[in-house]
């Protein structure tokens, strides 16, 4: 199937590691022009000359910065749009499961939880949409979590935030639909990747992980990066022209949810 991303330019925030690293690499594979984003200068150079060497005709570029930060996100999307002259798609892969538990929480833990998984997100999505409607055409697409569409035990703050991203992600669908652009999002389920959150749980009980995952995810298994960043990749493309307000669940039948 041809995703008609050669040549295309796409800009992925949060794409030094984990599942947004395999989103820029999915971009890259399909000729897709691709800027990564992150704030450790060394892991993101090291990302990006990886997935250069590995480029057919592909630029791929970095913008060093934290992207919760509306004014770096803007100016980052700036550059890429005076690089390479146009931006199709941009990833908001902002957000962190590593929130406090219970309910005893103060309003300093519900206004982090909602910076770092939410106000991120909408930051990225804000400068976006402003060159999108300006050139009457682009794709956005969040990385949420199936935690926001279903009660899985996750922090109540962080299943508050994805919830409240993905309800963003239907109605800027709505708001940016006439002028031409599409909004999505992606949630994906329990994800395992060096460094992450699955990888520390499983190193502190593997037993106890391995049998969660039996249990509760009918396909028996975690997921990979790489089969999250090929339903984005997808989402972007010309092949999902008619999807808007979507959120396309990757979680191996994990929810029970209509």
């Amino acid at each position: 199937m041809d995703l008609e991303l050669d040549g295309k330019v796409a800009f992925v925030a949060g794409s030094s590691r984990g599942i947004g690293r395999a989103i820029a690499a999915a971009f890259v594979r399909e000729g897709a022009h691709t800027v990564l984003s992150g704030r450790d200068g060394d892991t993101l150079d090291a990302a990006r000359a990886e997935l250069a060497a590995t480029a057919r005709g592909a630029e791929v570029a970095a913008e060093q910065g934290d992207m919760n930060d509306e004014a770096a996100v803007r100016d980052a999307l700036a550059r890429t749009v005076e690089r390479f002259g146009r931006l199709d798609a941009v990833v908001a892969n902002v957000g962190s499961g590593a929130q406090p538990a219970g309910w005893d929480l103060d309003r300093a833990a519900w206004e982090q939880a909602f910076r770092v998984n939410l106000f991120g997100s909408m930051a990225v999505a804000r400068a976006a949409l402003a060159h999108f409607t300006r050139a009457g055409a682009g794709s956005v697409v969040f990385t949420s979590s199936i935690c926001g569409l279903s009660a899985l035990g996750a922090p109540v703050v962080y299943t508050a935030a994805k919830a409240a991203l993905q309800a963003a992600a239907v109605s800027l669908a709505r708001e940016a639909g006439p002028g031409g652009v599409r909004v999505n999002a992606v949630a994906p389920g329990n994800v395992l990747f060096p460094g992450g959150t699955w990888a520390r749980k499983l190193e502190a009980d593997r037993a106890g992980v391995e049998a969660y995952i039996a249990r509760e995810v009918p396909l028996g298994r975690f997921a990979t990066p790489e089969e999250v960043a090929d339903a984005v990749v997808f989402l972007c493309s010309a092949r999902a022209s008619f999807v808007t307000g979507a959120c396309l669940v990757v979680d191996g039948g994990q929810t029970r949810c209509f």
